[in-house]
């Protein structure tokens, strides 16, 4: 993708315009200046090297361009990097949803690697290293909060603090009426929250023990979403009572879960969602947006190449500017050139405009 900003291009095509001028008056006076002297210069022909005839061009373009680059540059907001993210642009934007079971059985304590953890502290410990992996600055999280029915805590934040207290084993379930936990609503909310943003800048991320869901009915996400993950919670094999029922991590229903939202799932009791993951989320999230070009960009680039060619140029003219070596030259080419005594050599003083003045005593 190319984002070039139209508000800065007159003034820096009128500085284009203005430094091309200058130095290409300066190129045409310096033209006239050097046929007047090319025989001291490059010697009996008068010319120079046949390709130097577009270093006048190429300086003047690169003039032209560092001016323009230099002009966008100064007139370009400052781009700074805060650590609370304030300053990334809204293209840039990422957003996680996390659809959190606050249900009484999260409080249930048989997670993690010692069986002995809540399994709302569990998800706290998974979800804190998610954030602690990815670039935070970039990213607004959105906590929803499901048990018998489904309502926003939080929406858009960047503080990691607000949304580490809230997976601090809150017990919001008291904020709900009793009964059956109802996946369904959480996840049809977190398709509506997510509905007006950009394409592709969303992960849901739906941390539960699981749940019977019904065989149909299943909310569509939107585009915006651009993947879905479903981490179960709670020992899969031994489960724990609460309300004359057995809980346990639901390995079935959630897989079912993440398939009919064209997610993935990820037991999340023993280990924490590994870094292969946590790319492949960054970069479906990403988009095109890595490939951005904005004018600053291009201003940089004109910057860099300009002045790269204007420090080239003397040294190659130094060099290569002319096939002519004044100078004293080895002995072969010197007997060569001047043959036997020295009617060689007064001969070629005489082309390059030096005579022998005779000395009065």
């Amino acid at each position: 993708m190319v984002d070039v900003s139209a508000n800065n291009f007159p003034w820096a095509l009128a500085a284009a315009v203005v430094f091309g001028l200058v130095v290409g008056l300066a190129e045409l006076l310096q033209t006239r200046r050097m046929v007047r002297i090319g025989t001291l210069a490059f010697g009996p022909t008068g010319r120079p090297a046949s390709w130097v005839v577009l270093v006048p061009f190429a300086r003047t373009i690169a003039a032209a361009a560092l001016a323009a680059a230099l002009v966008t540059l100064m007139l370009l907001e400052p781009m700074s990097h805060r650590k609370d993210g304030s300053e990334v642009a809204f293209e840039k934007l990422k957003h996680v949803v996390i659809v959190l079971d606050v249900s009484p059985s999260m409080r249930l304590r048989d997670a993690g690697m010692t069986g002995e953890q809540s399994r709302m502290m569990r998800a706290r410990e998974v979800m804190e290293s998610y954030f602690q992996r990815v670039p935070m600055t970039e990213f607004r999280v959105s906590v929803i909060a499901v048990y018998t029915d489904a309502f926003p805590v939080v929406e858009d934040t960047k503080d990691p603090a607000v949304v580490r207290n809230i997976l601090n084993d809150l017990p919001m379930h008291f904020a709900f009426v009793p009964g059956e936990t109802d996946l369904f609503s959480g996840i049809r909310k977190a398709a509506e929250l997510a509905r007006g943003w950009r394409p592709r800048s969303a992960t849901v991320i739906l941390v539960t023990d699981g749940d019977t869901v019904p065989s149909t009915g299943m909310p569509k996400m939107p585009a915006s979403v651009s993947e879905v993950v479903v981490v179960g919670i709670g020992d899969v094999q031994k489960g724990s009572f609460i309300n004359g029922k057995n809980s346990r991590q639901d390995v079935s229903t959630l897989r079912q879960i993440a398939a009919r939202l064209g997610g993935v799932y990820h037991n999340g009791n023993e280990k924490h969602l590994s870094t292969a993951l946590l790319d492949r989320l960054t970069e479906q999230m990403d988009g095109e947006s890595r490939i951005q070009l904005t004018s600053r960009e291009f201003a940089l680039i004109a910057a860099a190449a300009s002045i790269t060619i204007l420090a080239l140029i003397p040294l190659i003219l130094h060099y290569m500017g002319t096939n002519w070596q004044p100078g004293i030259r080895s002995h072969g080419s010197q007997h060569q050139i001047a043959g036997p005594g020295r009617t060689s050599e007064t001969s070629a003083n005489r082309r390059i405009g030096i005579e022998h003045q005779p000395v009065s005593g």
